[in-house]
């Protein structure tokens, strides 16, 4: 059956995040829980930072915006996981599948590129401060951002435009909870090798300039930190950073495990590729909050504030 002639009555079947159904219950209120958590967590840091004028810095514009952008990624794949476990059912519908894998690969990179463009703000303001204002102005920042969500889509636009390409063999399971490149390529009856070089170049790419550009943006930062003469002073440098690395090294950990690292198709090699991908769909969005909350000092006097509905719309110094 070819890709592009394959109508709404055509379904895959997913393999879900467990083959045991005495735990399926347990699964539903675990990711229901953490669903819950994750959104409202992300949410509460966006308030926090749009109604207090002391957090308008490009830092928490970027956090935000990653806030923002974890809602919406884990939004994607969980609350389909939840509907399957709830009514017992694997399905999910071609064009369905097609929406689910293009929003998933735009907010997935767009935590990617974001995760990068924060280690350029912390870049420029621990290791050029007196240009700081000038160069993370609110217009670059403004366009940072939108050049992060255009060149997320255009990429999530590639991939499944050749993923739409393909032909599937009907009731085919794809050894995933979600629809992915990885698992559905697995899945088609047609020739791949296209959709494996664009994914291992392009892919390839997404996932490791970021990755290369977070490192030599912390060579360079810690590098003035440990040339910055009070204790104190470096102290404070790298807690500022400390939050941002954890997630990264969270984030781009299991990303690459599950992208870049080949796997066979036996139950094991699944059943680790599934954990892979909870990491970084399910876990990372919801510690997001919880990182960069409970380090930051001024991120919590923000949420008190908030909560206690006390908030700063005039700018603060």
């Amino acid at each position: 059956m070819e890709g592009g002639n394959q109508t709404n009555s055509f379904e895959f079947l997913l393999w879900g995040l467990s083959e045991q159904p005495e735990q399926q219950n347990i699964l539903f209120l675990l990711f229901l829980w953490i669903y819950v958590i994750t959104v409202a967590g992300n949410l509460l840091i966006v308030l926090a930072i749009g109604t207090d004028a002391h957090l308008h810095t490009p830092m928490y514009f970027f956090l935000a915006s990653l806030s923002c952008a974890d809602i919406l990624f884990t939004s994607t794949t969980v609350p389909k996981a939840l509907v399957n476990i709830q009514t017992q059912s694997r399905s999910i519908s071609y064009t369905g599948c097609l929406v689910q894998l293009y929003f998933f690969l735009t907010f997935g990179d767009m935590d990617i590129f974001l995760l990068a463009t924060m280690a350029y703000d912390r870049y420029v303001a621990i290791c050029h401060p007196l240009h700081y204002k000038m160069i993370m102005s609110r217009r670059r920042c403004t366009l940072l951002v939108t050049a992060c969500w255009i060149l997320t889509s255009l990429v999530a636009m590639t991939h499944t435009f050749l993923i739409f390409r393909l032909s599937f063999c009907s009731k085919k399971i794809i050894p995933d909870f979600f629809c992915d490149l990885g698992p559905l390529m697995k899945v088609s009856c047609s020739d791949t090798q296209v959709n494996e070089l664009v994914l291992l170049f392009l892919g390839g790419a997404v996932i490791l300039i970021p990755f290369i550009l977070i490192l030599v943006s912390y060579m360079h930062i810690v590098s003035a930190i440990l040339r910055v003469p009070s204790a104190q002073g470096r102290h404070k440098a790298f807690s500022t950073c400390g939050s941002h690395l954890a997630v990264v090294a969270l984030f781009f950990g299991t990303v690459i495990r599950a992208y870049l690292c080949p796997s066979s198709s036996s139950s094991n090699s699944i059943e680790e590729d599934t954990a892979a991908a909870v990491m970084y769909t399910v876990v990372t969005p919801l510690l997001n909050p919880f990182i960069y909350s409970l380090r930051n000092k001024d991120m919590k006097r923000a949420l008190g504030r908030f909560l206690r509905g006390k908030v700063f719309f005039s700018r603060g110094q």
